[in-house]
């Protein structure tokens, strides 16, 4: 044990949240890969979590993890402290025509009880596989729809634990892309929302299209991250990857998808070099055939094994 998670296991005793050192990320991800982080704590709620940041060394690395379901650990594992939101941050309120949710809820729930309220314009959450916290990070999107064209203000938390409600108007929103003008380090702890009016049963039924839409173009029975990579502008990555010969294709026990060839699948204990070496492969070959540069959505961190060539 080092010195630093010693001091932070005997500091952190008295916090309500649950600190687990040398804890195999793998647990946490997707694509149920990943080596060892150093910490992870998991807190009881954003009280609790501002506490817990408080007491972390200022050159100790930070990562918030939700789901797992947009990253890449890689095989030699994580340096520095994991946030996971998983099961915390799991407010969902609905209170004058705004809502306000928790950045541990998932978007498939918000998508429903929106939905369930009698809004419209939340379906397309429920095409996103993971929580709001890290759609609020990329602008994820699915089915036409972006997280931050419904974003009224966002609540942020910094190295020191204080919280503060910031305006869209903080943060520079692109496709796939959200930054703060700045330049702050600070995480998404919640968002208030807002929605058009609609209808419940309608709503509901569109939720129920778009799952059925997944289920039968997606490889959802199988251990991704969803979308690899951001569609360029004017085309699709799948497309481009499909055209050029590499859909199906294995390395290791990854494979590009058979079903939708912008997904990589853990088709057989796959491990994390396995994985960015296949998304390193079709980022050359779609490059070299067509010319274009796919840019991964998919969020890669971590330390490489040692010998493995992503380790140069």
């Amino acid at each position: 044990m080092l010195a630093w998670q010693q001091n932070l296991q005997q500091r952190a005793a008295a916090l309500r949240g649950r600190l687990l050192l040398d804890e195999p990320m793998a647990r946490y991800t997707s694509w149920a890969v990943g080596g060892v982080a150093d910490a992870v704590y998991r807190p009881a709620d954003t009280d609790d979590l501002g506490q817990f940041m408080a007491l972390l060394p200022s050159d100790i690395a930070i990562h918030w993890v939700g789901l797992g379901s947009n990253l890449l650990v890689r095989d030699a594992g994580v340096r520095g402290v994991v946030i996971l939101l998983k099961a915390a941050m799991q407010e969902l309120e609905l209170k004058d025509d705004v809502v306000t949710a928790g950045a541990g809820v998932t978007c498939a729930r918000l998508a429903r009880q929106v939905a369930n309220w009698g809004y419209a314009d939340s379906a397309f959450f429920a095409g996103i596989p993971g929580t709001l916290g890290g759609a609020l990070a990329m602008n994820a999107g699915a089915h036409g729809g972006e997280t931050w064209a419904q974003v009224i203000e966002v609540q942020v938390m910094d190295r020191s634990g204080s919280t503060e409600w910031l305006a869209p108007s903080e943060w520079q929103v692109g496709y796939r892309s959200v930054e703060s003008i700045s330049q702050r380090e600070c995480w998404f702890v919640a968002a208030r929302l807002q929605f058009a009016k609609g209808s419940a049963e309608a709503g509901i039924q569109a939720i129920r299209e778009l799952q059925a839409h997944r289920a039968a173009t997606q490889p959802i029975d199988q251990r991704s991250c969803g979308s690899v990579f951001r569609n360029p502008v004017g085309d699709h990555s799948a497309r481009l990857i499909e055209v050029s010969g590499l859909k199906g294709l294995r390395m290791g026990g990854a494979q590009v998808s058979e079903k939708h060839a912008n997904f990589i699948v853990n088709a057989d204990n796959a491990k994390a070099a396995d994985i960015e070496r296949l998304i390193n492969h079709v980022r050359s070959t779609v490059a070299e055939q067509h010319g274009v540069s796919l840019h991964p959505e998919v969020r890669i961190i971590g330390e490489a094994e040692s010998g493995s060539e992503l380790a140069s």
